[in-house]
């Protein structure tokens, strides 16, 4: 069998490739529409892969891309003499009478270069399994990871040049300039934490800490159902703390605007009773999951995770109940554990992820009564992990009924960009926070 699959040929397409790259000699604007298919080692013949590169380099220095200036390149770069790259690129350029079919061959070109991968892949996970030096479970994760990295577009790789990546990142700033609104980082829904943010992050870690009873649960919701209602996108909410009930009556109390302990309470007057149906209408065409299993691990969120379609924005509430998929006497190894393992779930399905996280003790035997970075309990890992860390504060001791409506939303480390301090409204009895302007702080929500 071993012999019958080796002596195999692995599947690509010759014409496909030399038509891809005909097309771009016929009509250069068609790099634009390959670029974002295609990348070097997409194409099997290593000339193929070498010319590719030659016309990324002209595209880069934004020279024209016909057949003199890719001659004088592959000569440069020493792929071709001069003979030989005449002779291929003439060849390439007459493959193709039209470039009107480019997308199409691309992704011929994509899909067998996907094939290869697969089939790669499977070599990988049948040499694994034949080892058996693995735990079972972990051999079944490593196979599963492969093949939905795969099915992702997010498999292994070796090294990207560059260039390769300063063309994604051309076809990003372009993007950014014509659609700025599309192409910037996931709202929050809260306009002046986005404009310290300027949105989240795609494959962001973000830490919300605070101290128990602040609002780290309520602001992460109010974020889940904001990102939910304006992208459409699935927001898929873990709660290790509450249940599922007990979280939906928080949310329906922020849309509502009824006060949560008449929800609690059950003593609800005909006008709750109205807000109550229409928020519940609105948060129903919203794609929000909630999974209220408690202790699970990223190991289990991931399984869960990758079979949600259209996936935007993954909450949990909160990291230290959370279980490390490894046995570790050590509680901040245990955390460091899942605050690493939590970053590379965020990068793998390259969505924000918010994590709400326990503050020690220690801003309350202080003066200044700020959040800090080394407030964060059980392990210093957890700083170094995250992308963003918000801190939630309130003054509990003010007395003046209009600074008990005030929150601060210190934004501590911003990987991406600016930190600072946001001022919002905070109304407990809605558990809901808001955006205020200077002159509105303390009013309550309308």
């Amino acid at each position: 069998m071993a012999e019958t699959v080796s002596t195999r040929k692995l599947p690509f397409s010759l014409e496909a490739e030399q038509s891809v790259l005909g097309s771009i000699l016929i009509d250069p604007e068609t790099f634009n529409l390959i670029a974002g298919i295609l990348k070097s080692d997409d194409f099997y013949l290593d000339e193929h892969m070498q010319i590719f590169l030659a016309m990324q380099d002209l595209y880069l220095q934004n020279r024209s891309i016909d057949v003199v200036t890719l001659i004088d390149t592959l000569i440069h770069r020493g792929v071709y003499d001069e003979n030989s790259a005449r002779s291929y690129i003439k060849l390439i350029a007459e493959v193709v009478p039209s470039h009107n079919n480019a997308g199409d061959w691309a992704k011929i070109v994509k899909d067998n270069s996907l094939l290869r991968h697969l089939i790669s892949a499977c070599d990988e996970i049948t040499e694994q399994a034949y080892s058996g030096d693995d735990d079972i479970m972990h051999i079944l994760g490593s196979a599963e990871q492969k093949i939905f990295a795969i099915a992702e577009g997010n498999e292994q790789k070796g090294f990207t040049h560059i260039r390769e990546l300063l063309v994604s990142t051309y076809e990003h700033l372009h993007s950014l300039q014509t659609n700025r609104e599309e192409m910037m980082g996931t709202p929050t829904g809260f306009g002046d934490l986005d404009h310290v943010l300027v949105g989240m992050g795609k494959s962001d870690l973000i830490l919300i800490g605070a101290r128990p009873g602040v609002g780290k649960t309520s602001f992460a919701l109010n974020i889940a159902t904001n990102v939910a209602r304006a992208t459409k996108k699935a927001v898929c909410v873990f709660s290790l703390e509450m249940s599922g009930q007990q979280l939906v009556s928080r949310m329906l109390s922020s849309e509502a605007l009824v006060d949560s302990h008449n929800i609690r309470s059950g003593e609800l007057s005909d006008d709750d009773w109205t807000k109550l149906a229409h928020a519940s209408a609105s948060l129903s065409e919203c794609d929000i999951y909630i999974d209220d299993t408690t202790g699970i691990t990223a190991t289990g969120m991931k399984a869960k995770l990758r079979r949600v379609k259209n996936l935007g924005l993954v909450v949990i509430d909160y990291l230290q109940l959370m279980q490390s998929d490894r046995r570790i006497d050590n509680r901040v190894q245990e955390v460091a554990d899942i605050s690493r393992n939590l970053k590379i779930l965020a990068k793998e399905l390259d969505v924000p992820l918010i994590c709400c996280a326990q503050l020690s003790r220690s801003p309350e035997s202080r003066t200044d009564k700020t959040p800090m970075l080394s407030d964060l309990r059980d392990s210093g890992a957890i700083e170094q992990d995250a992308d963003v860390v918000m801190f939630l504060s309130r003054d509990y001791y003010n007395t003046d009924p209009e600074k008990q409506n005030v929150a601060d939303v210190i934004i501590a480390k911003n990987r991406h960009g600016a930190t600072g301090k946001v001022t919002m409204g905070w109304f407990g009895q809605y558990t809901k926070f808001t955006s205020l302007a200077p002159e509105q702080e303390g009013a309550p929500p309308q």
